[in-house]
């Protein structure tokens, strides 16, 4: 049986990582996205300007990693939306709808008990790597 390659996708683009992870695993042609809060990364500090703004700058950093492994948000198709309070959801999904336009990945949306650094949002993903037709 032939082994299935992984690759670790990095940028410096998007913040470096603080913890024991990568920033994206890609594992032939699907890959794992770790969760971005909205860092700043030349300052590796949390954006300033609530929820809304962290939500942008965590989805800016998603797209630098994309882009990274040569793709878009277009090949995104499972995210997952951690917030330190629900009642923010609308407020991140006006971000959100700013990035995802059509063909929306599947979702999951969560209120957790604290997100690292004291973050209001983090977003993780699954993408497919290369070109995607839509079926109909």
């Amino acid at each position: 049986m032939a082994s299935i390659q992984r690759k670790i996708i990095y940028t410096p683009k998007a913040p470096i990582r603080q913890g024991i992870y990568s920033q994206a695993v890609l594992v032939d042609r699907t890959m794992y996205i770790s969760g971005q809060l909205g860092l700043d990364t030349a300052s590796g500090q949390l954006v300033s300007g609530g929820v809304q703004a962290q939500a942008k700058q965590a989805l800016i950093n998603m797209g630098e990693i994309l882009k990274a492994a040569g793709c878009g948000y277009e090949n995104v198709v499972k995210t997952t939306v951690l917030l330190a309070d629900m009642n923010d959801f609308t407020s991140v999904n006006d971000i959100y709808k700013q990035f995802f336009s059509s063909n929306f990945p599947a979702r999951a949306a969560y209120q957790v008990a604290a997100l690292p650094r004291g973050g209001l949002v983090e977003i993780e993903a699954v993408a497919v790597v290369g070109p995607i037709s839509d079926a109909s």
